[in-house]
């Protein structure tokens, strides 16, 4: 068995802390990007699933997200009243709400292009480092996931 390396035992000798900061900072790096467009990072974050996938369930979305379908409900509401997604029951299941983006919603996301680019300049990361980065990330909490699940 391989020796383990000293045990971190500082805050910032964290992993923990390092991804919580990270996360901090990153949606804090979209915040002027999205306040032009009037979003909230989660709103932003809802508005890409609909845009790959539309007309989805709300229980699909909180899904896709990571999150309880409860947290996304206000989000989405907040989305509705901005004119970018309807809420709409389904006809098969009444009890299943399903969520399209409206006209407004895909003109949204024209004006949200450029936001990927300018996240990426205001990084000053090269493009091989954040491939690897995210795929390093994907495969932590993949693991995470599966020990999460024992």
């Amino acid at each position: 068995m391989d020796r383990l390396p000293p045990l971190p035992q500082t805050l910032d000798e964290q992993l923990c802390f390092a991804l919580y900061s990270t996360s901090h900072a990153m949606t804090k790096a979209y915040k002027p990007l999205l306040d032009k467009l009037s979003l909230t990072y989660p709103q932003y974050l809802a508005m890409l699933v609909l845009w790959e996938r539309d007309d989805m369930a709300v229980k699909d979305i909180a899904a896709r997200l990571d999150l309880d379908p409860a947290t996304v409900t206000p989000l989405l509401k907040r989305l509705e009243a901005l004119g970018y997604v309807e809420r709409v029951r389904s006809a098969a299941d009444e009890r299943v709400v399903n969520v399209r983006v409206t006209p407004e919603g895909r003109a949204l996301k024209d004006r949200a292009r450029s936001v990927p680019a300018d996240l990426f300049c205001a990084m000053q990361q090269t493009p091989e480092f954040l491939i690897r980065l995210r795929a390093d990330l994907q495969q932590l909490r993949d693991a995470l996931s599966v020990a999460n699940e024992r």
